[in-house]
């Protein structure tokens, strides 16, 4: 299966599981073609540049003019020069740029003096091939750490990037991004406003080194709708905290990662405290939620999707821990690959993630098979059971019995395949 099939296989299979909001219709592509994915005011590119033997490795998204950005970084102290880099240019030009320009396959990070440097001929090279301000380029880099980026190949490489790019070349610009995901991650929906219908697209990548703590690898997202970019990052904020910081492959924190929100501002107004704005956060919020979810399913080496559902939390930041300490458990994780209802592991987990109960309140569910019963009662059909996780796809829930506090992280299991890939992966 070609990795655009995969791709479209994966959202089919998400799709199905949550209803879109009121207003929000998911648009879908056809065919292998530039067709009508990508929202109006921009272009995108994919090319290779010769960091990668052959496949693409150096994308574009160009904004026709001045655009309204949020974005959000890592909190890894151990940030990349791209990553800081983009904040100060997204400072310098008050939330207003034109560009976006990545490359995959070296991540530039922990480069020094001579990384900073290179990222900034990055967006030097840029904006001198499409006529604009450095400061209005935004910087990104996905690869391997600790090693110098090769900025001349880069330079060199920008003007095929001008000769490739295209109202809707977001397949290539998809697939230029990719490390070792196997299918480029996208979603558009249009949303109903009140000026009119608006259309919000997304791709990512992220496959390994996914926990967070503020978006995944990288993301980027595009809008024609007219929004200032104070409050466009009010909603990237918000819909990232419910989507890319709910995601967990393996507990890692990358050094560069980067969610960015661009407003061509060719479409329908947003004005703040307005059922526009609600209903354009709802959409932004589905488009990444979606993107969240899909670099879950393409996880390094994995085959289960499992959504964790806390509930009866003393408050939703007890929730929050305990969601994330059973994603992360690797033995909670081994127990989801090896199709094992070992709901000890779960219990255990949440134990030690600060939330409080008590042991006798816990209750767990296996979609909607009771497994656990307060009183520590156990007495379910392992083979109901074996059918629901034996499934690509199925939510384990937990009652801890002591509030209104709720939080659901989405995660994956934990295969041999995992330990291959990232046992080589400078090789």
């Amino acid at each position: 299966m070609e990795p655009f099939e995969k791709a479209a296989s994966a959202i089919d299979t998400l799709y199905s599981r949550s209803p879109l909001p009121y207003g929000v219709t998911r648009i879908l592509p056809t065919g292998t073609g530039d067709e009508k994915f990508w929202p109006s005011g921009f272009t995108l590119s994919g090319v290779n540049a010769g960091i990668k033997p052959q496949r693409k490795d150096l994308m574009l998204l160009l904004c026709e003019r001045p655009s309204s950005t949020a974005a959000v970084f890592t909190t890894n102290l151990c940030c990349a020069a791209p990553v800081d880099l983009s904040k100060r240019h997204l400072a310098a030009s008050s939330g207003l740029m034109r560009a976006i320009i990545c490359n995959s396959g070296n991540a530039n990070a922990a480069t020094g003096a001579q990384g900073e440097a290179d990222a900034a001929r990055m967006a030097a090279d840029t904006a001198s091939a499409f006529g604009m301000r450095p400061e209005e380029v935004l910087v990104a880099s996905t690869g391997v750490i600790g090693q110098r980026l090769p900025a001349e190949k880069i330079g060199a490489a920008i003007p095929s990037l001008k000769a490739a790019s295209g109202s809707q070349k977001w397949r290539d610009a998809a697939e230029a991004i990719m490390t070792t995901d196997t299918f480029p991650k996208f979603f558009a929906v249009d949303v109903s406003l009140s000026g009119g219908p608006s259309r919000i697209a997304g791709f990512a990548k992220g496959s390994g080194m996914i926990r967070p703590d503020m978006a995944t690898m990288l993301a980027f997202i595009g809008t024609d709708a007219r929004i200032e970019p104070v409050l466009l990052q009010e909603h990237l904020a918000a819909a990232n905290a419910v989507s890319f910081n709910a995601i967990t492959v393996d507990g890692d924190t990358s050094t560069n990662d980067m969610a960015v929100v661009m407003s061509s501002g060719f479409g329908p107004s947003v004005e703040r405290g307005t059922e526009d704005s609600r209903l354009f956060g709802d959409a932004l919020r589905t488009v990444l939620t979606m993107l969240a979810q899909l670099i879950v399913v393409d996880g390094e080496g994995a085959t289960k999707f499992v959504e964790i559902r806390i509930r009866g939390a003393a408050n939703d930041e007890e929730a929050e821990s305990a969601a994330m300490t059973v994603a992360n458990s690797p033995l909670v994780k081994t127990a989801i690959h090896g199709e094992d209802a070992n709901w000890g592991r779960i219990i255990a987990a949440v134990g030690r993630s600060g939330a409080s109960f008590v042991q006798e309140e816990l209750a767990v569910w296996f979609d909607g098979l009771p497994i656990l019963k307060p009183g520590f009662d156990a007495s379910f059909s392992e083979e109901e059971a074996k059918r629901v996780i034996s499934q690509e796809a199925y939510t384990i829930t937990v009652s801890l019995g002591q509030g209104p506090g709720e939080a659901v992280v989405w995660t994956c299991d934990l295969s041999k395949r995992y330990i291959e890939i990232n046992g080589s992966y400078r090789s």
